[in-house]
């Protein structure tokens, strides 16, 4: 401390001695400036006088107000004539003079950290005059420094990482503290730095504070990361300063220096022999202590041991380890167990920490296979015959095999599936496996048939398989060539000798290896055709040559020519078609109309437009006219559904199974003869459960009924055939038990010709009648009763 003491004391020393000399050199040069002469209007300076200090610093942080110095004017004569006036920076804040004596007190508690000096100005004022004694003096206070902060570390947290294995003395981080105290006056900022914690591992830098490693091949497998406090003291670490501390977290980055390594020498592992290939068998693993790209290894599978081909092994990357996977198919009966070598080496090798051998690790696998009950196998997985289409029933098209590939080697069933054999065309023998033909077979019908073929077990588990058996039927010679179309040739009238007629061509649905090849030719006759002959072009096509040029519709308008096709088959097939040529008078250009209406007007001798025109009008007539009678038709019907037939106004004589149809509301008041008031009474209609037969039969009455009438015209009453047609009409009515009494009208609506009294029908005479006074019931004809109205009678 006695040294921090004299240090401070000549620091004070030394500032009052500059002030003094500043001051001493102000007052001089006031002193030898030249004095104005009298009445010179020049202004005069006047000299300036010395003033009075006592004390230029304060301590900071002081909390007792005191007198920090004092200015003192040379007129100040202690009379109080002269007013102090303190102006500047703190002025009335933090300092004040009295104003009579000059002195100079703190007012607070000043802080060097906040504000490290202060500049003032001082003025001397007569009291009475108002006029200043002295010149503004401008000084300085500076607030002396104490050691009150703390050091403090900047740019914390401290992170850091440094390779393991790293050698002694290897820089960590620098750490950096600062105080706010002033680093000129004494120790007070003087800093110094140690370590509190982490020692023997890191050391640092007491001036500096770098931080770095003193301890040799730290590793990161046994320890990853370190706290390293760090302490920082002011004052150069002496009693009585401020300290601070700060924590590092060093962490230790991973080198490869370990290799991998297998926790066991054996792995086991069973399969299943149908487990499809690239199943998952196990997983093998290696654990590496280095992290990251350090641990990332490869697997392999030894090639020098026995099938290590059937198995394959990869690396997951996720998790490091290695999937060994089903590369062939297995089967139990042929190999039942797999041992193997897997190795796993680093990706990354460092030899600078191990030798290249350390980062590489071996084991042994071992793979079991389980057996499994499979189903039977088929010596070939696709079956092809080929069978001739004419071939007999019964005939063997081939055979088919199957095995159990278990070590039970159950027998086996065959048999075909109905789906793929809907014909029934084969059979399979069950037990060994021959198929034959049990249907005649016709290759135009199917080409090929494809069978499903299933072979089950005969005891045991009884499992199948299929097998798809495809028999191709061969062609033979079985169907005759005929004419590709239906031809229908014809010979203009002018047509000269030796012109085409008509191009012919064959088709054949058999298909010959070698293609069709067909041959045309006319039906062997004692004598030569005189009008056509077929010309073979020995292309599978012929032409009908005409011999003569005298063809003319007058002598004949049609020629018959067969022809004969055969094919190259062996043996070879024909057919006949006898063709019919017509002879046309053809329009210019040679076309003729073979068909329709052109035809028929050409027959007729009239032109074509000529001919349609006919047609139209024809066809019109004939839709007028049956219009016309389904709307007169309609209307009957409609007049005969709604009139009301109340009564038949007939005479006595007249039979009385005429039957009155009147409204079923009740009855109607007749007056007249007996036999119109037994007319009146109601009768009920029977039921008609047949009435479209009816109807039918009423129909072929009606149009009896109107051949009669016109036949007594001519005939007349007395005659054999009119008698025997009342007669089978009353016969008809009586029989009948649905039809109303048509005696009564066929006898008496026509009596002949011979007779003098004339008809004695009512259905002439009730219209002439005198109406009758007072109600009297509704009279209809019986015109629906037989069909049509009057004109059904006119001839």
């Amino acid at each position: 401390m006695g040294a921090a003491e004299d240090t401070r004391g000549w620091s004070v020393l030394a500032a009052v001695m500059l002030l003094a000399v500043l001051s001493h050199t102000n007052s001089a040069k006031d002193l030898e400036a030249p004095q104005p002469a009298p009445g010179s209007t020049h202004q005069h300076h006047r000299l300036k006088r010395g003033w009075i200090w006592k004390q230029l610093f304060v301590p900071e942080e002081d909390p007792v107000p005191r007198v920090i110095g004092q200015i003192k004017s040379d007129y100040d004569r202690g009379e109080s004539a002269i007013q102090y006036i303190l102006s500047g920076e703190g002025a009335g804040d933090a300092f004040e003079i009295d104003e009579y004596s000059g002195e100079i007190r703190t007012l607070k508690k000043l802080d060097r950290e906040e504000k490290a000096f202060y500049v003032l100005q001082a003025q001397a004022i007569n009291r009475h005059s108002q006029e200043p004694e002295e010149p503004q003096s401008e000084f300085i206070i500076k607030v002396q420094d104490i050691n009150d902060n703390a050091p403090q570390f900047q740019n914390e947290p401290y992170v850091s990482s440094i390779p393991e294995m790293c050698p002694t003395g290897t820089t960590v981080v620098q750490v950096s503290a600062t105080d706010a105290d002033d680093p000129m006056f004494g120790n007070n900022a003087k800093l110094i730095y140690s370590i509190l914690q982490g020692e023997p591992y890191f050391s640092v830098e007491p001036k500096t504070g770098i931080i770095m490693t003193s301890w040799p091949n730290m590793d990161r497998e046994a320890r990853e990361q370190y706290l390293v406090v760090v302490q920082v003291k002011d004052m150069l670490g002496l009693s009585g300063g401020f300290s601070s501390s700060t924590t590092v977290t060093v962490s230790l980055s991973d080198v490869n220096d370990n290799g991998p390594m297998f926790q066991h020498h054996l792995y086991t592992f069973a399969i299943p022999e149908d487990a499809s290939v690239g199943t998952t068998v196990g997983r093998v693993m290696a654990e590496d202590a280095d992290i990251g790209a350090n641990a990332r290894m490869n697997y392999s599978l030894e090639d020098d041991l026995e099938e290590s081909a059937t198995f394959t092994i990869k690396t997951d990357r996720a998790t490091q380890e290695g999937v060994v996977m089903l590369a062939k198919p297995l089967d139990y009966e042929s190999k039942r167990r797999y041992v193997m070598a897997v190795d796993a080496v680093n990706e990354q090798v460092d030899t600078s920490f191990l030798p290249f051998e350390e980062f590489t690790d071996r084991t042994t696998l071992k793979i079991v296979v389980e057996d499994v009950n499979e189903p039977p196998v088929f010596f070939s997985p696709f079956y092809e015959w080929k069978v001739a289409e004419n071939a007999a029933v019964g005939s063997a098209v081939g055979v088919v095999s199957a095995r159990d590939t278990d070590t039970v080697n159950d027998p086996m069933r065959y048999s075909i599936d109905k789906s793929s054999d809907t014909t029934k065309s084969f059979r399979i023998d069950p037990l060994n496996g021959t198929l034959t033909i049990a249907k005649a077979l016709d290759r135009e019908t199917a080409t090929w048939h494809n069978l499903t073929i299933i072979a089950k077990e005969a005891t045991h588990n009884r499992l199948s398989s299929t097998v798809v058996a495809s028999i191709k039927v061969l062609d033979i010679n079985d169907n005759a060539p005929r004419l590709a179309g239906h031809y229908q040739p014809y010979i203009c009238e002018g047509t000269q000798a030796g012109e085409l007629i008509q191009l012919l061509s064959a088709v054949d649905p058999d298909e010959p290896s070698e293609g069709h090849h067909f041959y045309f030719s006319m039906v062997p006759d004692i004598h030569i055709n005189p009008n056509f002959t077929i010309r073979d072009n020995q292309d599978n096509t012929a032409g009908i040559v005409a011999r003569r040029s005298t063809f003319t519709r007058k002598d004949r308008s049609r020629y018959l020519l067969p022809v004969v096709v055969s094919d190259g088959g062996s043996p070879a097939l024909s057919s006949t078609t006898t063709l019919t040529i017509s002879v046309c008078s053809c329009q210019p250009g040679g076309h003729c109309p073979t068909g329709g209406v052109e035809a028929l007007a050409l027959s007729m001798g009239v032109s074509v437009q000529t001919f349609v025109g006919l047609l139209v009008c024809l066809v019109l007539i004939t839709a007028l006219s049956l219009l016309m009678l389904l709307l007169r038709r309609h209307r009957r019907k409609q007049k005969a559904d709604h009139k009301n037939v109340s009564e038949l106004d007939l005479p006595d004589t007249v039979s009385q199974k005429v039957l009155y149809y009147g409204e079923s509301r009740g009855r109607i008041p007749v007056s007249g003869p007996p036999c119109q008031q037994r007319a009146a009474v109601p009768v009920p209609l029977r039921p008609h459960p047949k009435r479209r037969n009816r109807r039918l039969a009423m129909e072929e009455v009606r149009a009896s009924i109107r051949m009669s009438l016109r036949e007594s015209h001519l005939i007349g009453p007395e005659d054999e055939i009119f008698r025997q047609f009342i007669l089978d009409r009353l016969e008809e009515a009586d029989e009948d038990p649905c039809a109303p009494p048509f005696d009564c009208l066929r006898t008496y609506m026509y009596e002949g010709s011979g007779s003098s009294a004339g008809s004695l029908s009512s259905l002439e005479s009730w219209t002439q009648e005198e109406p009758v006074s007072g109600p009297r019931p509704h009279w209809a004809r019986l015109t629906p009763w037989y069909g049509g109205g009057e004109e059904d009678t006119v001839f």
